[in-house]
């Protein structure tokens, strides 16, 4: 009697002692994110780096906006330009000839250009920057970005025209308006003078009635 009164009080120690574990076992454990500073933007896998051009093809002398997406936040890009003359001579000047008879296509004098080659953007907090750029070149030209801490990098394309000149005003361009301008003063003249005399002519006949 003594020995099962001893065996039951054993029974309910352990139950009273695995109830706080049981009970400390069912609470739910903090997650990961719950222990990470929420003033902290999540941990988004990056986007693929971009840069575009807001015109493809300009002439000489207009300026274009540079814009650059995917970078790193709050961090230097530093872009280098490199030009490739277009293949044909420049407007009214002939082609070189080699010694063998070919021909190749000279580069324009403006080649050697006073606008910077390279220059730096600096993004905002979303990884994004925007730089205007006038080329001082003609040709195509290409735009590389490359960020200096995340090392993204991208590039964009840009032909650059020559300006289109107006046509020239020759002598026979403007002797022709004259030469009409002048014969409709002469025709207006002979009819003035046709409509004085055919008055003239009304006058006298009514003086002699």
């Amino acid at each position: 009697m003594r020995l099962s009164r001893i065996i039951m009080a054993l029974t309910v120690g352990l139950a009273v002692v695995a109830v706080p574990t049981a009970a400390g076992a069912a609470q739910p454990q903090p997650t990961p994110s719950a222990t990470t500073d929420p003033t902290q933007p999540p941990p988004y896998p990056p986007t693929n780096p971009s840069l575009t051009v807001n015109r493809t093809t300009i002439f000489i002398g207009e300026t274009v906006i540079l814009t650059g997406t995917g970078f790193g936040p709050n961090e230097t890009v530093d872009i280098v330009v490199t030009v490739a003359p277009f293949a044909a001579p420049a407007g009214g000047q002939a082609p070189a000839r080699r010694s063998d008879g070919s021909t190749v296509a000279m580069a324009p004098v403006a080649y050697q250009a006073s606008a910077p080659l390279n220059f730096t953007a600096y993004t905002d907090a979303q990884g994004r920057f925007t730089k205007s750029y006038k080329p001082s070149v003609t040709g195509l030209l290409t735009f590389t970005a490359t960020g200096r801490e995340s090392g993204r990098t991208a590039s964009a394309e840009l032909r650059v025209l020559h300006k289109k000149q107006p046509l020239p005003v020759t002598g026979d361009s403007i002797g022709t308006p004259m030469k009409l301008g002048g014969g409709l003063v002469g025709a207006g003249a002979v009819m003035l003078l046709l409509t004085l005399a055919w008055r003239r002519r009304q006058r006298l006949g009514g003086t002699a009635h």
